[in-house]
């Protein structure tokens, strides 16, 4: 013990080993420094000064960015810090709109938390009256920058956890502020909805957007039947907001709670989950048969599939076409439950409870609306459940469990463990191993694809084939893992991909969590529901074989192809933005070309640069405007450019020419 390393922290020895940061080794003599921009999970950034502290000979320095080092001299609690922390905060509050009592974030904010623990009792500062515009652009997600206190957080974690860097810093000095590029809206530019700023966003600067006045206007109508579908994730976290031990399996009273709301049936989402291992094994088991479009990717999170269509399109393709189960189950519900209940589909209102901020966008896309209704309505985060049942008085921790409804509610253990990172490919081995290999499968656990790395493989023989498959989880992770296939370093059959840490547990929409113990209880509290079960297997699922044997194959069946599989499309990552590089005021002809990523590596720069060339050699620069645009949609016949506003595919100098001497002739 003598031999291990020391510093003396508040006149206390105390011991270290592997902390990466004074604050760690701090932390773990029970002293809590408050900090805004740390995240162990997050590079360090340093920028809120918050967690300083007094070295012997140093000063005074921000315990986050030094390491710990022999013989160290630290004070965490002196007259000096305590006003300069004081004095962040006041800064903090003084610079910003921060409304508490009207934000959503109130009681859940850490700039509160910190100003009432400090002890800040009133702002000695002037208040800032610059208002910056609210977008609420996205279908995902809110950003009101006057909430903003320049942390930093959100674009870490869009960077480091997801690499896309869809936000980022603008401008210097007081002028300083988060925003998309070119000062574009979020549902602009590259954004995938992940809502992972918003999840460590210590403000109200980034929110799931809520759609609970909708849902209570639907509740509040006695014309419309409200049906509530609740995904895996949501059981095992809702709790937390309650007071209860991260974990906790509490699919009864969150059920009671949605009936207590005035919720007409409650099912759940973990039933079309089992119905999506089912379509998704056999997907996979045919493309391996017919050796095409491999590796299948999974389709059942909505960020990583528009994250897919945005950044790997060459991959369209491979998405398994399977809808993800919420939308398995819209569509299945708008279908079946209109005669089942007597009620016009119109008049069917359902509405997920999710973990996720993706969910909302992907409930909003055109091709899951039939005759201009949607298949989900609504769908409502974890928190926001939380939020309706406050406002509503519900007591949570008083209310006696109640069952979900049939047949919707029924599922097996394949179908809880979906909000796993992991859980997908369990699932789907635990029907395609039976399958393929015409054996009872007596232990259905995997324990091959669970895990906490990032990017895990595992090899598996089925039906006399090795399979190789990828879990994924972050799309950083999935970047990596996407491009080993393209350039032939990683050879696989089926790749699972969830965009948020820990998979759905770790989603934006769940109860704030800023540790890996949290989302470690939730994963494991999935898997322990699923041992709970009597089921474990999707092919056991009475009710999916029931819906199999009648509503599919029966009298005036129901094609499972049309409400249970849909297509993808490339997605624009930046709309109606260009830089102007010769232009004049009335140009007689407009062009732009694309240097978005795909039309540049097939040659968008060159051809920009021969166009301005020709342009400038032949004197049109008064009569041509030529700009440099994004993403027009057409990435399969790159480079694209627009000819004064038409799409021109598969650009060159040539065709660009023609175009321009018969516009000028005509002139």
């Amino acid at each position: 013990m003598e031999n291990r390393k020391q510093i003396t922290i508040d006149g206390k020895r105390v011991f270290f080993d592997n902390e990466r940061n004074l604050l760690e080794v701090i932390r773990k003599t029970n002293i809590e420094i408050p900090t805004f921009c740390y995240h162990s999970e997050l590079s360090i950034y340093g920028a809120c000064r918050l967690c300083i502290v007094d070295i012997e000979g140093r000063g005074i320095q921000a315990s986050c960015s030094i390491p710990p080092e022999e013989g160290m001299v630290v004070k965490t609690n002196t007259e000096e810090i305590r006003k300069i922390r004081k004095i962040n905060i006041e800064l903090l509050l003084a610079s910003y709109n921060h409304n508490c009592p009207t934000c959503g974030k109130n009681t859940n904010c850490k700039l509160q938390e910190l100003a009432h623990r400090l002890g800040v009792k009133k702002i000695r500062y002037k208040k800032s009256d610059n208002e910056l515009p609210i977008d609420t652009s996205s279908d995902a997600l809110v950003r009101d920058p006057n909430k903003c206190i320049l942390c930093g957080d959100c674009v870490r974690a869009c960077e480091e956890i997801q690499g896309i860097g869809a936000i980022d810093f603008i401008n210097r000095g007081a002028s300083v502020k988060v925003q998309p590029a070119f000062n574009k809206n979020l549902s602009e530019v590259n954004c995938v909805d992940c809502g992972q700023c918003a999840r460590v966003c210590p403000t109200g600067a980034i929110m799931p957007k809520s759609e609970t006045d909708q849902v209570w206007k639907d509740i509040f109508n006695p014309e419309k039947m409200v049906i509530a579908q609740i995904a895996p994730a949501v059981r095992v976290a809702i709790g937390e907001a309650f007071g209860r031990k991260p974990g906790s399996v509490l699919t009864g009273q969150t059920v009671a709670a949605l009936k207590a709301l005035g919720f007409d049936k409650v099912f759940d989402t973990s039933f079309t989950a089992d119905l999506t291992v089912i379509e998704e094994a056999n997907e996979f088991i045919e493309r391996k048969r017919n050796n095409e479009n491999l590796p299948l990717l999974t389709s059942c999170c909505p960020s990583w599939v528009k994250y897919a269509e945005q950044f790997y399109p060459e991959f369209l393709n491979n998405i398994s076409s399977c809808r993800s189960p919420q939308q398995m189950f819209g569509s299945l519900a708008k279908k079946v439950l209109p005669k089942e209940y007597g009620v016009e589909t119109k008049n069917i209102v359902i509405v997920s409870v999710m973990p996720c901020t993706a969910k909302k966008s992907e409930a909003k896309r055109p091709e899951f609306y039939t005759d201009g209704i949607p298949e989900v309505d609504h769908v409502i985060t974890t928190q926001e459940l939380v939020s309706m049942m406050n406002e509503a008085g519900v007591n949570f921790n008083k209310l006696s469990p109640e069952s979900l409804d049939m047949p919707f509610g029924f599922k097996t253990g394949a179908g809880v463990i979906f909000g796993n990172s992991g859980g997908v490919s369990e699932a789907v081995l635990r029907y395609a191993y039976e399958k393929t290999n015409g054996v009872k499968l007596e232990n259905a656990d995997f324990h091959e694809v669970r895990g906490k790395e990032g990017i895990r493989e595992i090899s598996i023989k089925l039906g006399g084939n090795e399979i190789k498959m990828a879990i994924v989880q972050g799309l950083k992770n999935a970047s990596r893992v996407m491009d080993d296939v393209k350039e032939g370093r990683r050879k696989l059959d089926m790749i699972e991909v969830m965009s948020c840490p820990g998979g759905c547990i770790g989603g934006a929409g769940q109860p704030v969590c800023m540790n890996t113990d949290t989302r470690d209880s939730r994963k494991a509290a999935l898997y322990e529901a699923d041992k709970m079960l009597q089921l474990h297997k999707p092919q056991e699922n009475p009710f999916i074989k029931q819906l199999y044997a009648k509503t599919f194959n029966g009298k005036n069946a129901i094609d499972p192809h049309e409400i249970l599989h849909t297509k993808y499309y490339n997605r624009k990552r930046i709309s109606g933005q260009s830089i102007s590089i010769l232009g004049t005021e009335s140009p007689k002809v407009e062009i732009s070309v694309c240097v978005g990523t795909n039309c540049f590596v097939k040659g968008s720069q060159q051809l920009l640069r021969q166009l301005l060339d020709y342009v400038d050699k032949h004197g049109l620069s008064e009569m041509v405007s030529v700009k440099a645009g994004f993403c027009m949609e057409n990435c399969e016949q790159a480079p694209n450019a627009t000819f004064n506003g038409k799409l021109v595919p598969n650009a060159t100098l040539k065709k660009i020419i023609v175009l321009l001497e018969s516009e000028l002739a005509l002139a």
